[in-house]
This record gives C-alpha cells, structure tokens and sequence, in this order.
C-alpha cells in the first residue's frame, strides 16, 4: 500500500523463535510496537524460519529484535525505507563460540521514489507562470493591449468592496458604493496584500484539506511540531484581526455608531458559528443531521467566536479618528492607547497558563502536554490534551468532539480529541488580538512604508525569540512545545512570527513596489467565506473528486487535489471578473 514497504524477515537462529517490533522516528517516548512472531529455523530441513510485514515509509523506524523466550535484545537497526520497496532482513549467528548474531538489511527490489510528482507539478505550474508572464509582457505592447481590451472590454472590479470577517476597506462595507479615500500605500481603497495573504492561506488550506496529495508533510502534525498543514489556519485568524483593525476605524470614521457596528460584530459572528455547525459539519452523505453525534467545534465556530471577541474588544478603544497620538512615546502610538487591551489579553493568557498546568485532571499528571496512547512509554493512554481534552470532554461530552485526532495515528489514542476545543480558542484570540495588532500598524503609519515594514520586523523577531525561549529550540524539549492540537501560547507565538514577515514581504511586493498583483490568490483572498464553505460542501462531488485508476498512488491523488484546488482558484476568479462576493 501507499507509504508501505515490504520486510521479509529470514530467522537463522533455532529455537525459542523471535519477535519483531518497531518504533516510529517520529514518536517521542513511545513504546515499541509488535510486528510479528518469527519462527525458528528448521535445522533438520537446513531451512529458515520467515515472516513478511509491512513496515511505514513515512518516517524512520527503529526496528527491535529480541527472544520470544527471555525477552532478551538480539538487535536494534534505524532505517527509513522507501515507499513499495522490497527489503529482507537476515538474522544469522556469526560465531557458535560467542553467539555473535548479526542483522543484515538487504535491499530487493529498490524504492520509488514518491516525491517526484511534487517535482513535476512544480514543472507544471512554473510553465503557466511563464506563459502568464509572457501575456503580460505582451500587453506592454500598444496594439496587442488595444486589440485585448477591445475584446474583452472588463469591468473595473476593484471598485467593489468586499468584507468577510473584517476587511481592510476604507469605506463601511454597509454602503454600497462608498467614495474612495486613500489610506494606504499602492491601493485607494484596500491593501491588496491583506488580501494577497488571506488567499495564499486559503489555497492551502484548501489543499490539504482535500488530501495534500496524501503526504505527510501535507497532513496535521501527529502531536508537537509543525507541518505544512499546521501553518494555514492561524495564518487565516491573523489576517482576520488585521482586518478587524482596519474595517472597524473605516466604520467609525465614515459615521456608523457603535452600536451599529456591534449589531454587525453579533450578527457575522452568529452566522459563522451557524455555517459550522449546520453546513460544514455535517457529512449528509451519512444520512440526516444527528444532534446526538454533532460536533460542536469546528473551524468556522473558532473563527466567530474569535472574531467576537477581538472585534468587540478593538470596538471599546477604537477611535473614528487615527491620528498621531500626542503622548510621551510617540514611537509607542499603536501600543500604549490600548493598555486596557493588553491588559485583557495578558489576562486571558494567564488564565489559559493557570488551566494548562495547574487544572487537576483524574488519573493524569497535573500540567500534562502529551498526546496519551503509547506515548509517554503507555503511562498515560486515556490522557489525551491534558487539561484542553479534560475540559472538552467536561463541558461538551465525548460525542460531540472531533472522534478521530491526528494523535490516532502516530500515538495510537483512543480518546477523542478536539483541535478546535474550548482552552486552545484562548489563544487563538491571542493570535487574532497580534494580527490586530498588525492592523494598527498599518493605520497609525499610513503612507509610511518603512514604519510599516520596519514595525513588522520588530514584531517578528520579537515572537520569535519567545517561541525560542519557550521551546527551547526544539520540538519535544522545550517549556512549552509547538503544538497545533492543544494551539500552545508557542505555537501562536511561533506562527504570528511566520505571519509578520511573510506579511511584511506581499506588503514590500504588492502594495509598495507593486512588482505582483498578487494574483492568484488576491481572488479567493475577496471571497474566503465562499470557497471555504464550498470547497467543503462540494469535497465528494465530481470535478473536485473522481474515482482513481490506482488509489494507492501519491500521483494521482496529487492530481486530483490540486486539480480542486485549482478550480476554486478559477471560481473565485470568474466570481471577481463579475463582481459577485460573499460576504457576511
């Protein structure tokens, strides 16, 4: 099968027999895992004794080989192999006098090599690039520019206003066609980088939802670390209080009151926790909605809720007015007017810290991180999140959890577990309160680029030395590992840092040096909502999903995500040329 090889295991030895485990490179602490009974030899026949398993390509393996009687250790080989190869492994005794045993690994039949789809539709996409490029430059020329937009004859989109979760216009989004006003560098009524950067997230998030080619790298981390999956949705929530800051003072200064900006605040945040909980969550394909098993959870849940508080919080101590503060600290004008913000927020971190580590949790270790299941050496099975998987349990009742966590498939938990829990939303707030943060900057320093950029390093660096700090440089060691499960204050620290500067980059290239429009992803940046709950309501329906000639292909499973992928790319961008958006 996919991300498997096959190990034949030839036993030499005579009697008792031995037995085989393994250990995954990418399971801290854990037990060894039976594989199987080798037989002895047959020393009348002159015959070894054999068994065949199939091994995990994914990561390294430590395979043990010890005695089925006595249980003493014989070998211990590391080796990571490659997906649908064919290796045998010899145990014989080298000596008779010492009983020396050697384990040989041998090669049979060579592994593909899997990774060489990812080559070839980066080949793929780079020569679309290039085609795109050419076109463009084309139209640098005077009669080919003429002769195209007197074909096509487009719209002026970019006058229309789009705002989901926040968005950084100039004008209130309940106004149709507000006047434009310049606020910011490159753009008269929005920065497309914000929308730049909402898209680049979605597109991936759309991607590894769909399968990610079946990689692992494009799945959720098993437990502590980070993959490319775990980047998309904290990113998504920053860009979210960025535009918070933005929607809200454009709000404020075009004349809404705010009471009417905290209906609008209730209303969206109403809608999206509706949209998870009645459209995304359920799979109608199972038969009818049951109350009895809904999750209560989900993405779109965390990001009303999340996007309630911020958005509350920043209406409080938003001003209608931006501008410079007239304090002792001019250089601290986007900081030290929100004090009382800061305050909550540290309070909220704190309470998160004091839950965490010090909630008695039954028949686990008081502060415990870990993923239960196997690891921990099996001291902890049912302990699965600690204090976040307690409190879940507590309040929302194991039925209506997320039944099957990425811990399940490394750490072999059983108990359910909820990414999107109740403790981790505190910090995704904190991770929506730093985008805020982002869009003050953007506010307070308008029509000053390198405040701007200059500010967003400072920020960077500053979440990255106390990601460093907390994780003490690595995955399993530090005070508080990065983890997108239990969404650890490092894992919000660790992505804010990832966020600022990548930020800070579309920023330099979109709106500054408008060197990229930023297409692709600019389109659905304007229309997140709609590709987000698309994509999910539509997940099993033909073109996004067809029956495979070999499932058991990261080739074709590459195919068809990224053909999905792509899709919604070319939706959103039909749905920009018309002028349709979504918004809550």
């Amino acid at each position: 099968r996919m991300d498997q090889a096959l190990l034949l295991v030839s036993n030499e030895l005579p009697a008792p027999g031995l037995n085989l485990a393994a250990r995954s490179g990418s399971c801290h602490q854990c037990l060894y895992q039976f594989l199987a009974f080798v037989p002895p030899s047959n020393e009348s026949l002159r015959k070894p004794g054999t068994a065949s398993v199939m091994v995990d390509t994914q990561h390294p393996l430590t395979l043990l080989l010890n005695s089925s009687v006595g249980d003493r250790d014989l070998c211990k080989i590391q080796y990571h192999f490659g997906e649908f190869g064919n290796y045998s492994l010899v145990v014989k005794t080298l000596s008779t006098s010492t009983q020396t045993v050697s384990c040989d690994l041998i090669i049979n039949e060579g592994p593909i090599n899997s990774y060489l789809p990812i080559l070839f539709a980066f080949l793929v996409y780079m020569g679309i690039l290039a085609i795109l490029i050419a076109g463009r430059l084309l139209m640098k020329i005077d009669p080919v520019r003429n002769w195209v937009y007197k074909k096509l004859n487009p719209r002026a989109t970019d006058r229309m206003i789009n705002s989901e979760l926040g968005s950084p216009n100039t004008a209130d989004s309940i106004n149709c066609d507000p006047a434009p006003q310049s606020w910011s560098v490159g753009s008269r009524q929005r920065l497309r980088s914000l929308d730049t950067f909402r898209g680049l997230s979605l597109v991936i998030m759309v991607f590894v939802n769909y399968g990610g080619g079946k990689y692992w790298f494009f799945k959720h981390e098993s437990w502590n670390g980070l993959t490319v999956a775990d980047l998309v949705f904290p990113w998504f929530v920053f860009i979210m209080g960025t535009s918070i800051a933005l929607a809200l003072g454009s709000m404020l200064r075009w004349g809404s009151s705010k009471w009417k900006v905290l209906r609008k605040i209730l209303w969206r945040s109403f809608v999206l926790i509706l949209l998870g909980i009645i459209v995304v969550n359920p799979n109608y394909c199972l038969g009818p909605l049951s109350w009895d098993n809904l999750r209560i959870p989900g993405v779109l849940q965390r990001l009303g809720f999340t996007y309630l508080v911020v958005a509350a919080l920043e209406l409080l101590f938003t001003r209608a007015d931006s501008g410079t503060w007239e304090g002792r600290f001019p250089a601290l004008q986007d900081i030290l007017p929100y004090w009382p913000q800061w305050i909550f927020i540290l309070v909220l971190e704190t309470i998160w810290l004091c839950l965490t580590f010090l909630l008695p949790v039954p028949d686990c270790p008081r502060g415990y991180l870990g993923p239960g299941g196997i690891g921990d050496f099996g001291k902890y099975p049912n302990c699965t999140g600690g204090a976040a998987g307690y409190i879940d349990r507590l309040l929302l009742g194991e039925k209506h959890m997320y039944q099957h966590p990425s811990s399940g498939v490394i750490y072999q938990s059983t108990m359910p577990y909820d990414p999107e829990g109740i403790l981790g939303t505190i910090n995704s707030i904190v991770m929506a309160f730093l985008g805020l943060q982002a869009g003050k900057i953007t506010l307070f320093y308008k029509d000053q680029p390198k405040q701007i950029m200059s500010r967003f390093i400072i920020w960077g660096t500053v979440m990255g030395i106390i990601s460093a700090i907390l994780t003490k440089c690595s995955k399993e060691e530090g005070f508080i590992p990065i983890n997108k499960n239990l969404w650890s204050i490092s894992y919000v620290t660790t992505m804010s840092c990832f966020a600022f500067i990548l930020l800070l980059l579309i920023y330099y290239l979109v709106d500054v040096k408008k060197w990229w429009s930023g297409a692709p992803f600019l389109y659905p940046g304007m229309n997140s909502i709609l590709v987000y709950i698309g994509h999910q309501v539509f997940a099993n329906y033909f073109p996004f999903k067809w029956k495979m000639q070999d499932s058991q292909s990261h080739a074709e499973h590459l195919t068809q995500n990224l053909t999905a992928t792509t899709l919604w790319v070319i939706i959103s961008y039909i749905l920009y040329r018309r002028r349709i958006f979504w918004k809550i």
